[in-house]
C-alpha cells in the first residue's frame, strides 16, 4: 500500500512537471513568436525609412535642378496664360516636393493657402480675386488626402478661368452646408462653352471630388462665366459644429 501511494504520488509530481514544462514551452513560443513580430517590423520600419530618405534626396535634386529651370521658364516668358501655366507646373512639382511628407493640416489652413496661392496668380494675371469664406466655418483636421486633393481641384478649376475662360475676375465662396464644405469658383469668362469640355483636367477634377467622398458640378454662373461647385463632407468629429448652417449657393 505505501508503495502505491509513492507511486500515485511521483505519477501526480510526473503530470504536474510535464504541465509546468508544456506551459513554459508555449510562453517561450510565444515570446518567440513576439520577437520574430518585433524583429520583422523593425526590418521593414528601416526599409521604409530608407527608402523615404532616397527619395527625399531625389526630390531635393529634382528641386534644386527642374525646379530651378521653371522657375527661369515663368520669369523668361512674356504671354500671360503661358506664364500662369508655367507657374501652375512650379506649383504642382512643389506639390509633389513639399507634400511627400508633409501633416495633416486644418481646414482652415488648407483654404488660407488657397486663397494667397489664387491672389498671387490673378495678380500675376492682372485679374482680381473676391474671396469670400464664411466666418463662422468649422475648422476640421483634413488628412493629407484630403488636403492635396482640395488644392488640385481648386487650382485646376481657376487654371481653367485663366486659360480656357480668359477670366479677369474670379470669386471663390466657402461655407458649410450641413455637415458638409460647399466651394463654388465663379469667374466672368465666357461661360460654359468656352471652359466645360471633357478632358483630363475636369475628369481628374471628378476623380479628386470621389476620393473625397463628394461631389463636383459646372453650372452657369447667375450673372455670366462658369461656375464649379466643390461639396464633401467635413470629417465627422467637428462636422457638427455647423450643422446651423444650411443653405445652397446661388
Amino acid at each position: 500500500m505505501p508503495s502505491l501511494i509513492a507511486a500515485a504520488v511521483l505519477l501526480a509530481a510526473l503530470i504536474a512537471f510535464a504541465v509546468f514544462m508544456l506551459r513554459r514551452q508555449r510562453r517561450l513560443q510565444d515570446q518567440l513568436a513576439q520577437l520574430q513580430a518585433q524583429l520583422a517590423d523593425a526590418l521593414r520600419a528601416e526599409r521604409l525609412k530608407a527608402a523615404a530618405e532616397e527619395r527625399q534626396r531625389l526630390l531635393a535634386d529634382l528641386h534644386d535642378d527642374i525646379g530651378a529651370k521653371l522657375l527661369t521658364l515663368v520669369h523668361a516668358v512674356r504671354e500671360p496664360e503661358l506664364a500662369d501655366l508655367a507657374r501652375a507646373v512650379v506649383q504642382d512639382f512643389r506639390d509633389v516636393v513639399s507634400r511627400t511628407n508633409q501633416d495633416a493640416c486644418t481646414l482652415q489652413q488648407a483654404l488660407g493657402q488657397i486663397r494667397e496661392e489664387t491672389e498671387h496668380r490673378l495678380e500675376s494675371a492682372g485679374g482680381l480675386l473676391d474671396w469670400q469664406q464664411d466666418a463662422a466655418l468649422p475648422d476640421p483636421l483634413l488628412d493629407e488626402a484630403q488636403v492635396l486633393h482640395l488644392f488640385r481641384i481648386s487650382r485646376e478649376a481657376v487654371t481653367n478661368a485663366l486659360r480656357h475662360g480668359h477670366a479677369t475676375h474670379i470669386r471663390v465662396r466657402a461655407k458649410a452646408v450641413g455637415q458638409s464644405l460647399l466651394l463654388d469658383v465663379t469667374d466672368n469668362g465666357p461661360g460654359l462653352a468656352a471652359e466645360h469640355h471633357a478632358g483630363r483636367g475636369t475628369d481628374s477634377m471628378r476623380n479628386r471630388a470621389q476620393q473625397l467622398a463628394g461631389t463636383i458640378d459646372w453650372t452657369a454662373g447667375t450673372r455670366g462665366g462658369t461656375k464649379v461647385v466643390l461639396e464633401f463632407p467635413l470629417p465627422i468629429a467637428l462636422a457638427g459644429q455647423s450643422e446651423h448652417q444650411t443653405g445652397s449657393v446661388r
